[in-house]
């Protein structure tokens, strides 16, 4: 244990070298109560990190999530989570993105009922994008966010009706190189958390709001229980009353859709919902079963809400939030209109439709979106088939899912397309995070982290597995090389040698091979990929 005594003056050090541009943001106080969360808590997330790694040799060996024997008691008995405040009872279109000045006023603006303002698989976590997205929110929260792009000679500000704010912050398994306390890189869930919580929730209070937050990335209800600790420190620390700060759990883990009820438990007092976080749900499912041959997952584009493992998740957290009184809140469409080509549009519009409509049957309680054009398609669905502000009183005791039901493998194809695909995207974003861009548009979608893990965890599992793909062939070494190396060059030609060298192409390719060509998996592509950033 480090020296609980110790001043942060003498513990504490920011090495960014623009460190000074964010005075406001890493004040004295501000930095005290991030230095008593890191000392009260870092250990203990490594802790369950460990635990992460304990739990992977079990699936390595051949073990399967299930549902845990020693809480079946929290699954089967009655109890509800503490009320939802009066500016969350309506989500039924939340618009998602990072948290650049510009994307934080016409996210706030575009018409959903909330923003989920995300530090973590939109957001490159170079030290600018953090620092300047928490002044961003800061500005917002006090509604004296604006912003004039002389380009296009406009002015950005906010209307006098604006979507509840809700903060991502970044996932346990993630630092902050950043800023050292007694020696350690801190974690990035408490930074972005105590900083964001530290300076807003004086005037969020006075605005009728409180700190509201995503958590991400749970794969444990211990780690549920975690932050249900540092919430209440917290609470306790700023002088507000216990249940003030609300959270929402992204269910986006294949073990934690094993654990609903439990996480829900640990939390009781702040949560507010739950989140089918489609796509780093299916990469997770990859991840965990990777070794097993019975999970070998088909082409990433025949995975959707309608496989049956899929649809099982999403009943079932519907089922379970409803029957303890929270939202459930369902899956991104990440559709990006394309100029110019009404055809191409309405396809994805349909398909965006068809996705919600789905959803809203099905009795969850808002949907995500990534494009504020998408708002209004989203909201005109959820209006005709919701028209309360929720439907938690739609309990769906109907479903039945078992664990089997959670675990059946995708039916489908694995094909070169489908390889050359993962690589094309995988590059594209890998370089796009390196450059300080969390979330790209490629090839008409908006990809983030989250979308992109899929891409090179696939690769990783159909080569390590050496997959037959459709046309007979084997994905040996040799083979994904050759594949890989065409690819790599049709980019290259694409964009130019000069953006090629300009835009850390060639380092994406390394770092694609790091996460592929290697018999031991990394857990998440951005832990190499952050040093150079």
């Amino acid at each position: 244990m480090k020296d609980q005594n110790k001043t942060t003056e003498d513990s504490l050090q920011i090495t960014a070298e623009s460190s000074q541009q964010y005075a406001n943001i890493l004040t004295d106080t501000a930095m005290d109560f991030v230095t008593d969360l890191h000392r009260q808590f870092n250990n203990q997330r490594l802790l369950l990190l460990e635990r992460r790694e304990k739990q992977q040799q079990l699936f390595d060996a051949g073990n399967l999530p299930n549902f845990p024997i020693e809480t079946k008691n929290i699954r089967e008995s009655e109890w509800q989570a503490a009320s939802t405040p009066d500016d969350l009872l309506d989500r039924r279109v939340e618009i998602t993105g990072p948290v650049d000045r510009k994307m934080v006023i016409n996210a706030l603006n575009c018409g959903a009922k909330t923003f989920m303002a995300d530090f973590e698989d939109s957001t490159s976590p170079t030290w600018d994008n953090l620092m300047s997205g928490q002044q961003n929110l800061i500005d917002a929260v006090n509604k004296t966010i604006s912003l004039e792009d002389p380009i296009k000679n406009k002015k950005y500000k906010l209307n006098d009706e604006t979507a509840v704010l809700i903060v991502r912050a970044r996932g346990l398994h993630l630092s902050e190189k950043n800023i050292m306390i007694d020696g350690e890189e801190t974690s990035g869930s408490l930074i972005d958390f105590g900083l964001y919580a530290f300076h807003n929730f004086k005037q969020l209070m006075k605005n009728e709001s409180a700190p509201y937050y995503y958590i991400p990335k749970l794969e444990h209800y211990l780690e549920a229980r975690w932050w249900n600790e540092v919430i209440d420190f917290t609470e306790d620390y700023l002088k507000i009353p216990r249940g003030t700060i609300k959270v929402t759990v992204l269910i986006e883990t294949i073990t934690a859709s094993f654990q609903l009820d439990e996480i829900i438990f640990e939390l009781k007092e702040h949560i507010v919902g739950l989140n089918c976080g489609r796509w780093d749900y299916i990469f997770s499912y990859i991840k965990k079963l990777r070794n097993n041959p019975a999970f070998i997952v088909p082409n990433r584009d025949q995975v959707t809400m309608t496989s049956p493992f899929m649809l099982a998740y999403s009943q079932l957290v519907i089922q379970r939030c409803h029957k303890r009184n929270i939202h459930a809140i369902g899956g991104m469409a990440a559709q990006i209109p394309i100029k110019n080509n009404p055809e191409a549009n309405t396809i994805a519009f349909n398909k965006v439709i068809a996705d919600k409509e789905r959803e809203a049957k099905n009795g969850h309680d808002g949907t995500w979106v990534a494009h504020p054009d998408l708002v209004g398609l989203a909201m005109t669905v959820f209006d005709k088939y919701m028209p309360t502000k929720n439907q938690i009183h739609i309990k769906r005791e109907d479903v039945n899912v078992s664990e089997a039901n959670l675990l059946e493998a995708p039916v489908g194809t694995i094909t070169e397309e489908g390889v050359r695909k993962n690589i094309n995207v995988s590059i594209l974003y890998i370089a796009s995070w390196l450059n300080g861009q969390g979330a790209a548009a490629i090839h008409h979608l908006m990809e983030d982290a989250a979308t992109a893990e899929i891409s090179r965890s696939q690769l990783w599992q159909w080569l390590q597995n050496k997959v037959t793909l459709e046309d007979g062939k084997e994905l040996t070494d040799s083979y994904y090389h050759r594949i890989a190396m065409e690819e790599f060059e049709k980019i290259r030609k694409l964009i130019g040698d000069d953006n090629h060298e300009k835009g850390k192409y060639k380092l994406a390719e390394q770092l694609l091979d790091i996460l592929v060509v290697n018999p031991k998996f990394i857990d998440f592509l951005t832990i190499p990929g952050y040093k150079y950033i």
